[in-house]
């Protein structure tokens, strides 16, 4: 008989349960989940646009793809799509501001940014962690969100730094154990 051990009474709060169907809890509850930052970029005619997303992962190493998900409200996205190519710049923890300044609608993204187009054109924004230029592979209908799936094609990463990260609706940072 296998028995399991139980921490003395009192010493871990129970957890708290919540509603899936209920959006607050569901962004509650998801929002334990710690994620990188990153700033989506692409190029219409001569002018810059991006959006910051933290919906981003890996999705394969062969073919090499990532993947993000826009909200389908986004005024942004349909934008960086009409390109077909974009680049995914992963912000230093430093890049807190820049985060939000590309998160506001109606602003200009862009005031005071610096940036260097990439191969396809598309920005990559000066100390970012890392970049990734893509072209856009397939998108997926997923609710109020659609799936990216972008071709890797060209990437870099900086020799030092540390990723900006989110958690419980804030802004963070990495702190390697040694």
């Amino acid at each position: 008989m296998i028995t399991q051990r139980q921490p003395p009474a009192g010493t871990i709060p129970p957890p708290r349960v919540f509603t899936a169907t209920e959006a607050a809890d569901f962004r509650t509850v998801l929002g334990h989940f710690c994620s990188g930052i990153v700033i989506v970029t692409a190029v219409i005619g001569a002018e810059p646009v991006g959006m910051t997303c933290q919906s981003f992962s890996s999705a394969s190493l062969d073919p090499p793809l990532i993947m993000f998900l826009p909200a389908r409200t986004s005024t942004s996205y349909p934008r960086i799509r009409s390109n077909g190519r974009f680049c995914v710049n992963v912000l230093d923890n430093s890049q807190e501001s820049i985060s939000q300044q590309f998160a506001m609608s109606g602003t200009d993204k862009w005031r005071g940014i610096g940036w260097t187009p990439g191969e396809n054109g598309a920005p990559i924004l000066h100390g970012a962690l890392a970049w990734m230029e893509c072209s856009l592979h397939r998108e997926y209908e997923a609710g109020d969100h659609v799936i990216i799936l972008g071709l890797v094609e060209r990437l870099g990463a900086a020799d030092a730094g540390e990723p900006l990260l989110y958690f419980r609706g804030a802004y963070g940072q990495f702190s390697a154990r040694r």
